[in-house]
């Protein structure tokens, strides 16, 4: 079962790219980067992206000739670069320039794994018994969006045009506003890909006034819903002397205007769609169900995330549990299947969280398992992107119930894989694809493990006609509303904004963005 629904495609993104930046360089800035350099056997050996975000905008960028700023981490990055610290990428075909910023292992314990993932990913998480908000991580934060700002006024410096700047998520929250101090008629834009919380907890973070100050700078600033959009601008409104017009979502600060939009993100259905379809694909399931003892006749269950404690696996795993015990007709018939990718070792939290996800899954084993039965088949190991598709493809359901999450891509590539007889999405009512997929989502609460396991019972009774009505009606909103979409609607809001800021200057010395 494949339902496709024509829309943007890489081509059209790219149009539409090139279209808002017409003479002026576009500039993508991320932590990670398109394409690494490592050294294996004596030979230095690119690693490409393969699937996310960074796969989609790397046929955009190829078509805008563009920059993409990013944190240069591959073992051989610095053998490739030129006096300029920069690399024409793809390799076999150059067409865009990648310029490495370096870190030292300093801004990297302080910047990443201390700043953006101690204090903004609890933060804005909803945890803030998390956050660890100390100095050194703020100042490493600090000194590192410093070090991006500079590394794209450099790249740009010979440009005849002001940049077209493009920020990805909640690492480089400050760099926008020292690229506006340098270049004051750059177009700058901001997606933030993780949720934004409210002013209550938005203000535990002691420098939450930079932050706002430093997105501000920006011309416009994305979030994937509606509702983080009115978070943002509660906060704007509580913590600045900003003028907020909320009619507009906008922002009058320091002499600009910022407007705030719902971009929700999407992924690259078509792709994910032809990669559960593929040989290699059904190759890796059937050897997958060899290794670990899973019939042809059992119900199976998926789960695939990182290893973080905002994806909920703990209490999905108490909810299985749960529906084991008050349902024994189904053990021995149905397995669940949880792909877990270790996160950011070496922080306690996550630590913690490995190693009681390994020990709740053998407790559950051995109190439901038999010599013939596995419940949870667990496993950390990498798996290629075919076996992720047939995951998914091969799941009677598709559990993805984080405790919070700005979007959620799983549940969009799980909806986009069932290309056979289709399985049934669970979906957190906490997650932000719930605003897309929802209505035909079975819908649960994490941490309501009774609710959570009757729902369960629910999906698996669904009739084979209505689970297929539903994966009908999500899959023409996953393809309807792909990345490429994505990538097209923020472009042509920029333009846009653009074209609004170019009419107030031709109509006289009365006009302002105000």
């Amino acid at each position: 079962m494949n339902t496709n629904t024509t829309g943007a495609t890489a081509e059209s993104a790219a149009e539409t790219v090139a279209q808002l930046c017409d003479d002026r360089e576009l500039v993508v800035v991320s932590n990670r980067e398109p394409y690494s350099h490592a050294r294996e056997d004596g030979e230095v050996s690119v690693d490409r992206p393969a699937g996310g975000l960074t796969a989609a905008l790397d046929p955009v960028m190829q078509t805008a000739e563009g920059t993409w700023v990013a944190w240069g981490d591959g073992d051989a990055d610095r053998e490739v670069v030129g006096p300029d610290d920069a690399v024409a990428v793809p390799p076999e075909d150059p067409a865009y320039d990648l310029r490495r910023v370096w870190l030292t292992d300093e801004q990297v314990e302080g910047y990443y794994r201390g700043y953006s993932n101690q204090v903004l990913w609890p933060l804005c998480h909803l945890d803030t018994a998390k956050l660890t908000p100390r100095e050194d991580f703020w100042s490493a934060y600090r000194e590192t969006n410093a070090d991006f700002a500079d590394a794209i006024l450099d790249s740009t410096a010979d440009a005849d045009r002001d940049p077209v700047v493009w920020f990805q998520d909640y690492h480089l929250a400050l760099a926008p506003r020292r690229v506006r101090e340098a270049r004051s008629d750059a177009f700058l834009a901001h997606f933030w890909h993780i949720p934004w919380p409210s002013w209550d907890v938005f203000r535990a973070c002691p420098q939450y006034e930079h932050l706002l100050d430093g997105l501000l700078a920006n011309d416009l600033v994305g979030f994937h819903t509606d509702a983080y959009c009115r978070n943002f601008l509660d906060c704007v409104d509580a913590a600045t002397d900003a003028r907020v017009d909320r009619s507009s979502r906008s922002v009058s600060y320091r002499g600009r205007r910022t407007f705030v939009r719902a971009l929700p993100l999407g992924i690259d259905a078509g792709r994910q769609a032809a990669l559960a379809e593929s040989d290699a694909a059904t190759e890796w399931w059937a050897q997958f169900r060899e290794t670990h003892g899973i019939d042809a006749s059992e119900t199976v269950a998926v789960g695939v995330e990182r290893l973080d404690y905002t994806k909920g696996i703990e209490p999905r795993l108490r909810a299985l549990e749960r529906f084991w015990a008050e349902n024994p007709e189904w053990c021995g018939n149905f397995t669940y299947v949880q792909k877990g990718t270790e996160s950011r070792s070496g922080i306690p939290a996550y630590d913690a969280l490995q190693d009681r996800v390994a020990a709740e899954v053998e407790r559950i084993n051995d109190r439901f398992g038999t010599d013939d039965w596995t419940p949870v088949v667990y496993t950390t190991d990498h798996l290629p992107e075919e076996g992720i598709a047939a995951l998914y493809r091969e799941a009677d359901l598709g559990l993805v119930t984080p405790v919070r999450d700005g979007m959620n891509l799983v549940a969009k590539e799980f909806v986009a894989a069932q290309t056979r007889d289709p399985g049934v999405l669970v979906l957190s009512e906490l997650a932000g694809a719930t605003g897309q997929l929802g209505d035909e989502a079975v819908v649960v609460h994490p941490h309501d493990a009774a609710g959570f396991a009757d729902r369960i019972g629910d999906a698996l009774s669904l009739s084979r006609a209505e689970s297929r009505r539903r994966a009908a009606d999500l899959q023409r909103e996953v393809h309807a509303e792909d990345v490429y979409d994505w990538l097209e609607s923020t472009f042509e809001t920029a333009a846009a904004i653009e074209r609004g800021r170019r009419s107030v200057r031709t109509a006289g010395p009365r006009a302002t963005d105000d």
